[in-house]
């Protein structure tokens, strides 16, 4: 799976969804892995499931506290990956300013200031050179999303995030990209909302005739993770079935 030795693999949001995946495919890769979230059981239980080799970090990355604990975890340790895959939204539709002002700071701090504060916080044990940073978008970004646009605002706001961080780590050797997927139903995101309906919809807006896994969202990182995209850096990696075309 990958032509690289061993490394060090830092996941957020890796309890579920993609994050998960992406760990179950690092780890195999026999990489050592930490996946950070909020919850510890589901952490405990993952770590349980794919092997030794992946450890679990309780940590809220929208707080400061929790941008200092995964800093205290891989203190010393050189960093090889830091995959940015935590976030989320709530499936409703705010009726009041407040209920609005509550709903984009939710989003913001979800979909943006925990891939910020992962970044940061493992900023100075990034391999130089060689290190890998890799976020994860969404299609809402770039078609617009429901709920009142804030999660599609705060996923777009990524890709400005990861131009700019490709320019800055540039130097050191270090890549920035943002892995943007399409339609993927089976994660914790849509929850009970996944109908034949509802699935049926999005799965015609794909070229290819159908809704894309997890595991080839986790592969497209690890892709990205290699050394074979060494030269790739500061790009947006769309992996939708046609749903977006181009950037």
């Amino acid at each position: 799976m990958s032509n690289l030795s061993s490394r060090a693999v830092v996941i957020s949001g890796g309890g579920s969804g993609i994050g998960r995946a992406a760990a179950e495919w690092f780890s195999a890769a026999g990489d050592s892995v930490w996946i950070v979230g909020r919850r510890r059981e589901v952490l405990e239980r993952v770590a349980s499931e794919l092997g030794a080799g992946v450890h679990p970090v309780v940590a809220d990355l929208s707080r400061v506290e929790g941008a200092e604990t995964v800093r205290a975890e891989l203190d010393g340790i050189d960093v090889d990956v830091v995959v940015a895959s935590a976030g989320g939204t709530a499936a409703a539709l705010p009726e009041d300013l407040a209920g609005i002002a509550r709903k984009w700071n939710a989003d913001l701090q979800q979909n943006l200031l925990t891939a910020v504060m992962l970044v940061e916080s493992l900023r100075p044990y990034l391999r130089r050179p060689g290190g890998r940073v890799i976020g994860l978008g969404s299609i809402g970004a770039q078609l617009g999303s429901g709920y009142g646009g804030s999660y599609g605002a705060a996923k777009a706001a990524l890709h400005a995030w990861i131009y700019w961080l490709a320019q800055d780590l540039g130097r050191d050797g270090i890549t920035a990209n943002l892995v943007v997927p399409g339609y993927i139903p089976n994660t914790e995101f849509f929850g009970d909302r996944v109908t034949a309906e509802f699935d049926e919809v999005r799965v015609q807006r794909s070229l290819i005739g159908r809704a894309g896994t997890s595991a080839e969202i986790a592969a497209s990182i690890g892709f990205l993770a290699s050394a074979d995209a060494g030269y790739i850096t500061g790009q947006l990696l769309g992996v939708n079935g046609g749903m977006v075309l181009g950037r």
